[in-house]
């Protein structure tokens, strides 16, 4: 596939959409939560970061990607600014399982959930949906549903607004990046108790990376976006096309 390959649905007429999908029948469904990432992050992250994924992923698998779902549950964030979580995992587990029988019906071989938001009630409303569906075994799709978090030996950890996800949204959407709105660096430092960016005391607003479990941002990369991009992409059409 090369990068003019248009894989998203909805900009598909049907019968694109099933040449595409009589070639390589896979559709690729982008799950994120409406989330604070920091101030130098959009609340939509999650998603944005999972389709964009999920886009490169079919440009190499073949294949559609369906809209984003923006629908999320769980994690360390509800009471932040412009989050909108869903109480549970059951919620969102009915509206993927909506989907997922039409897929079905309508014949795809393999669907891949891809979750940008990868809190732990997440990760597990994504690993009951796919028991379910193997257990149920009244059809023949093939369901993945996994986590931008569950890679093996990633290039970069999977963070909250740090590094990891500072790099993947700037890799698909660098106008949406704004590192500017993060204090400056050399005036106001992370400072994290034993070097844990991960603590409990990036919740508190008065620290210069408050809400962002990771890395410091402001001190990554950007030229390892695109590459970041590519790999997980890589990783997800491989489990995507994998026997």
């Amino acid at each position: 596939m090369s990068i003019a390959y248009e894989p998203r649905a909805e900009l598909l007429a049907p019968a694109q959409i099933d040449s595409r999908l009589a070639e390589a029948s896979i559709v690729y469904v982008p799950l994120g939560a409406l989330e604070f990432h920091g101030p130098h992050l959009p609340i939509g992250l999650d998603g944005l970061t999972a389709h964009a994924v999920c886009v490169e992923a079919a440009r190499r698998s073949g294949g559609i990607v369906l809209p984003t779902v923006y629908q999320g549950t769980g994690g360390e964030h509800p009471h932040y600014p412009w989050t909108i979580m869903m109480p549970s995992g059951e919620e969102v587990a009915k509206n993927l399982k909506v989907t997922v029988d039409r897929l079905a019906a309508l014949g795809v071989e393999t669907t891949v959930i891809l979750s940008g938001h990868f809190a732990d009630e997440q990760r597990s409303m994504l690993s009951d949906l796919s028991q379910q569906w193997q257990q149920q075994g009244s059809s023949a799709m093939r369901l993945v549903a996994t986590t931008l978090a569950d890679r093996e030996a990633p290039p970069i950890a999977p963070d909250h607004a740090g590094v990891f996800e500072t790099l993947l949204l700037a890799a698909a959407h660098p106008e949406l990046v704004h590192l500017d709105k993060l204090p400056a660096l050399a005036a106001l430092p992370s400072v994290d108790p034993a070097g844990d960016p991960f603590g409990s005391h990036r919740h508190d607003p008065a620290h210069p990376l408050w809400g962002v479990f990771g890395p410091d941002p402001r001190r990554a990369d950007l030229g390892e976006a695109i590459p970041l991009l590519a790999s997980t992409a890589q990783w997800i059409a491989g489990v995507a096309t994998a026997e």
